[in-house]
């Protein structure tokens, strides 16, 4: 099969097309062959090199897989030959504590395809029989692989982290992003006011069009000052954060008393100041979100197949030029996702 693969980290000139055999095919497991598959800040991440982190090698990044089932293992239950697929882009241990109780997501073995195991830039891809959830079918391949890790990341973290309410004031920062973009929707879905940043006007429009009810231009205006300003010196219920560093200091300042500030990343830097007596002070919860569980993505599908939920689709990239996809998205120029295709 031809994929995109590199034998060492660096930048997107590691990525090189190859002609790699077909993965061995276990008993539980089954044989997709890749239709689409999304980008996620993770493959720019683990093809950079993430410290301590062995991946199989040559390493096959892709997560978000959609594509038709071509074998099926032994022990693979009720799945058949030519059937679609949304491919859950999650795996972990389904015995221990944290799977029995629904939590998969805290797993000690939890991982994510294209993480340390190979994923889906390629022309086919083995994964859990388990894994494969039901196509939305009134998309396309490629808007389909727009939804998996996005709308789980950013449903865990509205839903399962910050317990969002009714009526709350939500600030999502980073509308171009892949999360931002699918938080503003299920921000709205569930009744709340969205705050969204973006750095263009013309992603600021964007973002409006989504659903956002008030938009700040982290460019040029302070994002906390503006927040309180909009929400009449209160402050927002939630921030919605995935960046890190100046930005989650500006969060945790536009945050609302017992406010809830969730992150999950960290693409400008990894340390922040905090003022403790602020976080006691005002009642503040500071969380952070990994992925998300099994059942959360299997209760956002539906919104998605209503139309409810639409996954935002950037642009479309033949595999072969996965090297300037990942160059397109390091250079903050994309508003949604970016997706290969075989």
């Amino acid at each position: 099969m031809r994929a995109m693969v590199f034998d060492r980290t660096g930048g997107p000139e590691v990525l090189e097309p190859r002609d790699l055999p077909e993965p061995a095919l276990a008993a539980h497991e089954v044989r997709v062959r890749v239709r689409a598959c999304g980008i996620n800040h993770l493959d720019l991440w683990v093809r950079g090199g993430l410290p301590g982190l062995a991946i199989e090698l040559p390493h096959v990044l892709g997560s978000d897989i959609v594509g038709e089932i071509v074998e099926v293992g032994a022990a693979a239950g009720a799945l058949a030959v030519g059937q679609r697929t949304l491919v859950l882009p999650t795996i972990s241990c389904g015995t221990c504590s944290a799977c029995l109780a629904g939590d998969d997501n805290l797993c000690r073995e939890y991982d994510v395809l294209g993480r340390r195991r190979n994923g889906g830039y390629a022309g086919s891809v083995v994964v859990p029989a388990v894994n494969c959830l039901p196509f939305p079918e009134r998309l396309t391949w490629e808007q389909a692989a727009a939804v998996p890790l996005v709308f789980l990341t950013a449903w865990h973290m509205l839903i399962g982290r910050a317990r969002l309410r009714a009526g709350d004031d939500v600030l999502v920062i980073g509308a171009g992003s892949g999360v931002g973009s699918a938080a503003i929707q299920i921000a709205r879905l569930h009744g709340a006011r969205v705050i969204a940043t973006a750095g263009s006007p013309d992603k600021l429009d964007r973002a409006r069009t989504l659903g956002a009810h008030e938009t700040i231009d982290h460019t040029h205006e302070d994002i906390a000052a503006r927040a309180r300003a909009l929400t009449a010196k209160k402050g927002v219920d939630v921030v919605i954060e995935h960046v890190g560093g100046r930005v989650f200091e500006a969060g945790v300042a536009a945050l609302a008393r017992d406010g809830r500030l969730v992150t999950c990343g960290a693409t400008i830097g990894s340390k922040v100041t905090l003022d403790v007596n602020t976080l006691f002070g005002r009642h503040l919860s500071l969380m952070g979100s990994w992925m998300g569980r099994r059942d959360e993505l299997l209760a956002l599908l539906p919104h998605v197949e209503s139309g409810a939920l639409e996954p935002v689709l950037d642009r479309v990239f033949p595999l072969h030029e996965a090297r300037a996809a990942h160059e397109h998205i390091e250079a903050r120029r994309q508003f949604g996702k970016v997706v290969l295709v075989p």
